[in-house]
């Protein structure tokens, strides 16, 4: 059985809010219980399970702050959606190995997320443009 679109929108939205919110609980709670998370170019490489991707968002969430994500487009098939979003913020830690200083930061992010049919996301996806961070954020 295949969710709808806007069965997958709704809960990529509030994946998103949690994310904007730095709740971590909240955003595990999206995650289906074997998840696989994959950040592409994280040193962990893939990780599956909620408790796996945990320390992830904790990290994130104190590297990057006052975040909004911002869908600029979506791609929906039997059970998986492609994101492209734009995140906006602040970098007050060390995001993706980078030193923030609490600099402004923008970039653009890509998600492919599959969903279980329960409506949990199963597999996440994540590209970040990391030419853009290293321009807004450069070495000093």
């Amino acid at each position: 059985m295949s969710l709808t679109a806007n069965q997958m929108d709704r809960r990529l939205d509030e994946h998103f809010g949690y994310e904007a919110r730095d709740d971590v609980e909240g955003v595990l709670a999206t995650l289906a219980p074997d998840v696989v998370h994959d950040i592409v170019g994280s040193p962990t490489g893939p990780t599956q399970g909620r408790e796996a991707a945990r320390g992830f968002y904790m990290q994130l969430f104190a590297d990057l702050s006052e975040g909004s994500v911002q869908s600029l487009r979506r791609l929906h098939g039997a059970n998986f959606i492609v994101d492209e979003s734009l995140w906006r913020g602040t970098a007050p830690g060390r995001p993706f190995g980078v030193e923030g200083l609490g600099r402004p930061l923008e970039f653009r992010l890509l998600h492919v997320m599959e969903f279980a049919e329960c409506g949990d996301i199963a597999r996440e996806n994540v590209w970040v443009d990391m030419a853009a961070i290293l321009r807004q954020l450069p070495a000093v």
